[in-house]
């Protein structure tokens, strides 16, 4: 979803998300419909072809996600951690 935001950043058709995204037909459709229902993207008719664009709301998905995968990045470059299994309990 995120690649589909920054994609649609500047209008956009949907042939040209699909491919940017590498998305087959049905993958961008779900994609698609489930992000527009939520308000992250909109359909409008720019120069009289209908196209994509993020509403602000999906900006801020667009922030809020980089900030957890640079969050996630500083965590992952600490030393490891091993853990140990949870003990099964006896029958």
């Amino acid at each position: 979803m995120a690649q589909i935001l920054e994609i649609t950043k500047e209008d956009t058709l949907k042939t040209q998300i699909m491919y940017k995204a590498n998305l087959s037909f049905t993958q961008l459709n779900e994609y698609r419909q489930f992000m527009a229902i939520n308000n992250l993207i909109t359909h409008k008719t720019h120069e009289g072809k209908g196209v994509y664009a993020t509403t602000l709301k999906g900006f801020n998905f667009i922030q809020m996600y980089s900030e957890l995968r640079q969050l996630l990045k500083t965590e992952s470059s600490s030393p490891k951690l091993k853990v140990s299994p949870k003990p099964r309990s006896k029958s």
